[in-house]
């Protein structure tokens, strides 16, 4: 149409025709990565360069936002096609902003968990007595996992193409929360006089009693308990561990106790 070659029509479309990918190009550097006439220089960053990096990031936060979206749906066997239709970007777009299939998986994983402290946070802040703040914590949990199963799914296992159980991101999160909860058994413990050496060892030992079982239950289709059974065998899991390794430190609190007395 109007002498545009098919090659050419082809870049267009590949790149999003009239995209601000082309539209805002970063500025020409030379062989040693500055811009003409510019080397030696110092001061504030070039403007165009920073409009171009709050771009890539802008485009790299929507493809992800997008293929979160495509996965909550669809689950996790959604191709690099589904996410930038979901995107409304072309395929090569994506990848633009990704190394390749892996590192785009570990960005949605690392956003997911984000997303996931965000709704986790609050319970970091006890509220009302031990038994109900175990409660809320652990149906907080339950609830976005039963809202978002395949998000969750996504977490364990990766994309079906390229499946992965050994996610940094993952690994990381659990870890920062048990750190958390270990902060806060720490703190139950020396202010009732004893020594808080296992504070740590038993909040890791509290995360993964929750991770295996509820990624067991998650995993079968058809499933021996429902969310408020499972819901009620860990929080009673929770506190019978809590509450036995205090009493071995000569700490006894009740379940009744108002969170707020632990410290």
């Amino acid at each position: 149409m109007g002498g545009v070659s098919r090659s050419t029509r082809s870049r267009a479309d590949d790149d999003g025709a009239g995209s601000a990918d082309h539209a805002a190009a970063p500025p020409a550097t030379d062989d040693k990565g500055s811009r003409p006439g510019t080397r030696g220089r110092t001061g504030p960053p070039d403007g165009r360069s920073t409009r171009w990096d709050a771009h890539k990031a802008r485009r790299r936060e929507h493809i992800l936002t997008s293929a979160i979206a495509a996965i909550d749906r669809d689950g996790s066997a959604v191709g690099v096609g589904t996410i930038a239709a979901q995107a409304d970007l072309p395929r090569s777009v994506v990848y633009r902003h990704f190394a390749d299939r892996g590192d785009l998986d570990e960005a949605i994983r690392a956003r997911i968990l984000t997303d996931l402290l965000e709704v986790l946070t609050p319970v970091f802040t006890p509220a009302g007595t031990v038994r109900e703040a175990i409660t809320e914590a652990v149906d907080t949990y339950l609830t976005w996992i039963s809202d978002h199963p395949r998000l969750h799914q996504f977490l364990s296992l990766g994309s079906a193409t390229r499946r992965t159980t050994d996610s940094k991101a993952v690994t990381g999160t659990k870890t920062a929360l048990a750190v958390r909860l270990g902060a806060i058994i720490s703190t139950v413990l020396t202010s009732h006089g004893a020594d808080d050496d296992i504070a740590e060892t038993l909040a890791f030992a509290l995360i993964g009693m929750v991770d295996a079982p509820v990624n067991r239950w998650i995993a079968r289709p058809e499933k021996s308990i429902g969310a408020d059974g499972l819901g009620a065998l860990l929080g009673r899991s929770i506190w019978l561990l809590l509450d036995g390794n205090l009493r071995a430190l000569g700490v006894e609190i009740s379940p009744d106790t108002p969170a707020a007395e632990l410290w």
